[in-house]
């Protein structure tokens, strides 16, 4: 038992990195966070993702994913309030006031742990991570429970380093920019690119 998990490690911990490296609207969210709040008061949503992804991969694993297929009206009511929720926080970044002047700064409020958990049950990079996920990491073997607590800890262990790299570039594109037109001009590119992401959950 302790071997096969050994073996799985380093496959897992690959793929984890490759899936959550990559550009998404988790990601999106967060860099736009560490430029205007710092890696500190991001850390609450970080939380939220990893908190949300370890529930939904595991409800996944226990068969969640087989509920969506027998009602696919499920599966659309979830991608529309998911699509609609997505839109809300895209505005929220773009219209976010720069953080340049300390009042203003003190206003701002990062996503909290549960704003940022509740979203992945809509977003379809989560959904695809953690398909794929238990489909070809989950031991045929031994407790179902068990081997999918293991798994999905395992792999939410490793994402979350990464989910840190990308609300550390936020921060080093905060310190380059300089003014309030800049800090807007970053927020709506920031908060357009999240809108962006309702294609991949409605097409």
């Amino acid at each position: 038992m302790v071997s096969e998990w050994l073996l799985l490690l380093g496959p897992v911990a690959l793929f984890m990195m490759s899936m959550t490296l990559t550009p998404g609207p988790n990601n999106l969210m967060l860099t736009a966070s560490g430029a205007n709040f710092g890696v500190r008061r991001t850390l609450p949503h970080m939380g939220g993702i990893v908190g949300g992804c370890f529930c939904l991969y595991l409800a996944i694993a226990l068969g969640l994913g087989t509920l969506f297929e027998r009602f696919p009206a499920l599966q659309w009511s979830l991608r529309w309030a998911g699509s609609a929720y997505l839109l809300y926080l895209a505005y929220k970044i773009a219209t976010a006031p720069p953080p340049t002047l300390s009042d203003t700064r003190a206003r701002g409020k990062p996503l909290t742990f549960g704003q940022a958990a509740l979203f992945q049950l809509a977003n379809p990079k989560a959904w695809v991570l953690g398909l794929a996920l238990i489909a070809g990491f989950l031991p045929d073997s031994g407790p179902t429970l068990l081997n999918a607590v293991l798994l999905v800890g395992m792999a939410e262990l490793t994402a979350l380093p990464c989910l840190l790299v990308w609300a550390v570039f936020g921060v080093a594109i905060g310190r380059f920019i300089k003014t309030a037109a800049a800090w807007r001009a970053f927020n709506v590119t920031m908060g357009l690119l999240t809108a962006a992401c309702v294609v991949l959950i409605l097409r």
